[in-house]
């Protein structure tokens, strides 16, 4: 007897309909994977969010009557338990910043291919961020710059906070410093502490948002 696999439930939020039909049609593609609705901007996402309970929301940022970034805020704030993945063609860092403030778990660009978002959407599932290379450059090039917070993280801390930026998984970043992943962990306790944060997302947003203030 075949096991029927659980699906992951996704509403597409984007003013485009022909963007909307590909998506949808990328979506019934994979098994694991459900389109459950769509909205043509953040107001209608909001309320397909409070009828569908979906799992993850494929968000676009730049649309009328109720943005992106708006209406992540409210979805993360009345529906914790669902993800936010931004899919936008913009890449400026102010975006990438307010809607990871927002909630935003990732940043993709919509040129990405099919497979990379089946895999971006599996890991927001599983609480782990995806960021497009370009987002990923900027984060990096973010914690990388000077600030009085920065001097407090020993060398350590600081490059894995960078390594946090690129996007790399506790285990990579023990298999690139050679360290054990309990290791890792403890310099995360340490960063995070140090940052009043909770979580890698928040770690580098944090970081970014210093870095940002400090070039002012």
């Amino acid at each position: 007897m075949k096991v029927r696999m659980e699906q992951i439930t996704v509403v597409i939020v984007d003013d485009h309909a022909m963007l909307r039909q590909g998506l949808a049609a990328f979506l019934m593609s994979y098994d694991d994977l459900k389109l459950v609705g769509e909205a043509a901007n953040g107001k209608e996402g909001l309320v397909l969010c409070a009828d569908k309970q979906p799992d993850i929301v494929l968000m676009d940022l730049m649309m009328p009557i109720m943005d992106g970034i708006t209406a992540t805020h409210l979805i993360r704030h009345d529906f914790p338990d669902i993800q936010v993945i931004a899919l936008t063609s913009f890449g400026e860092e102010k975006l990438i910043k307010d809607v990871l403030e927002a909630g935003a778990i990732s940043y993709l660009f919509k040129k990405i291919s099919a497979d990379d978002l089946a895999k971006a959407i599996r890991a927001a599932q599983n609480g782990v961020s995806t960021f497009a290379q370009e987002v990923t450059e900027i984060l990096v090039r973010s914690v990388r710059q000077p600030h009085p917070v920065f001097e407090d993280l020993t060398p350590r801390e600081r490059e894995v906070l960078a390594w946090l930026a690129s996007g790399k998984t506790d285990r990579e970043i023990a298999e690139i410093l050679g360290r054990s992943v309990r290791t890792v962990h403890k310099h995360l306790e340490h960063l995070y502490a140090k940052l009043g944060v909770e979580t890698r997302t928040a770690a580098v947003l944090r970081a970014s948002t210093l870095a940002r203030s400090a070039g002012a």
